[in-house]
């Protein structure tokens, strides 16, 4: 690969891994789905303006199916899976959600198989190390006080995100990947708000109240996690072997867990290094498996 690949999947590797430290600090003083909802519409109207101004109007132009289809994708990606983040990072430490969203392609060949697909046998050791690493991370007393409640919602954050991923392979969304982006963005965003509403987040929430290191998160949320790191992974797609882009998997939730440590102070215990060190291995069993038994990683910004 080129020094230009590389600065790119160094690129993906630590700005993508660093997300779940953003979406901790941003949610210390806002409401997690109001801010995730900021975070997708805001990216998704600057993405179209981007798209508009450098192709023209006409490049947002889609078929109706495939609007609806970037629709359903979206919500399970981003409403489904990354706001579902944003709530249970209100309530986990970033490094301990980053490995659960590692579980992710476990979901999607437990899904693949549901449908008929018969997975190689790389692939069905990483699920069983996927378990293994999900019972050492949140048995009781094992890694100290883990907020079930919290583990929970993301676990079903992770399926929902498999669903999205597996589905964006098989129904007709738009064939260029910024604008199906763009578009799964922004109903990503709304499906976050409404989710907002739901709960109750706007009737208690003040901008008065966000602390400046929340905005200045959730800015870098915005720019550097869902557009700028997405841009490179976008080029990476093209300009690097899949197997070698594919390894964002495993490193973005190393690079998670040290940067919590570091800035937040997580803990690290050790039944959560020895958890994430089996599920990393895990994600490596699966991404490198000869048959692979994941779709084509996901298009979508973290």
């Amino acid at each position: 690969m080129s020094g230009t690949a590389w600065l790119a999947l160094a690129v993906v590797y630590v700005v993508w891994g660093s997300t779940y430290l953003g979406i901790r600090v941003a949610v210390e003083t806002m409401p997690p789905l109001l801010s995730a909802a900021a975070r997708f519409t805001i990216a998704g109207a600057l993405l179209m303006a981007l798209l508009a101004w450098r192709k023209g109007a006409a490049a947002l132009r889609v078929a109706p199916r495939q609007l609806a289809s970037a629709a359903l994708v979206g919500l399970l990606l981003l409403a489904g899976g990354n706001g579902l983040a944003f709530l249970a990072e209100s309530q986990l430490p970033s490094g301990l959600t980053a490995l659960l969203v590692a579980l992710t392609p476990v979901w999607m060949i437990l899904l693949r198989i549901g449908s008929g697909h018969r997975p190689g046998s790389m692939a069905l050791v990483g699920v069983g190390l996927g378990v293994v690493g999900l019972v050492v991370l949140t048995a009781p007393g094992m890694s100290g006080r883990i907020a079930l409640p919290g583990v929970v919602v993301m676990v079903v954050g992770t399926l929902l995100w498999a669903l999205g991923s597996v589905l964006s392979a098989r129904i007709p969304v738009p064939d260029d990947a910024f604008v199906a982006t763009a578009y799964e963005m922004v109903a990503g965003g709304i499906g976050c708000l409404l989710l907002a509403v739901l709960r109750g987040e706007p009737a208690g929430f003040h901008l008065l109240a966000v602390s400046g290191r929340s905005w200045a998160a959730l800015a870098y949320l915005v720019v550097f996690g869902s557009l700028g790191a997405f841009t490179c992974y976008v080029w990476l797609l093209r300009a690097a072997p899949l197997s070698v882009v594919s390894t964002y998997a495993y490193v973005n939730p190393v690079v998670a867990v040290v940067l919590g440590a570091l800035v937040l102070h997580e803990p690290l215990t050790r039944n959560l290094v020895i958890g994430g060190t089996v599920i990393v291995a895990a994600v490596a069993s699966i991404v490198t498996a000869p048959e692979r038994a994941t779709e084509r990683p996901s298009r979508r910004p973290r």
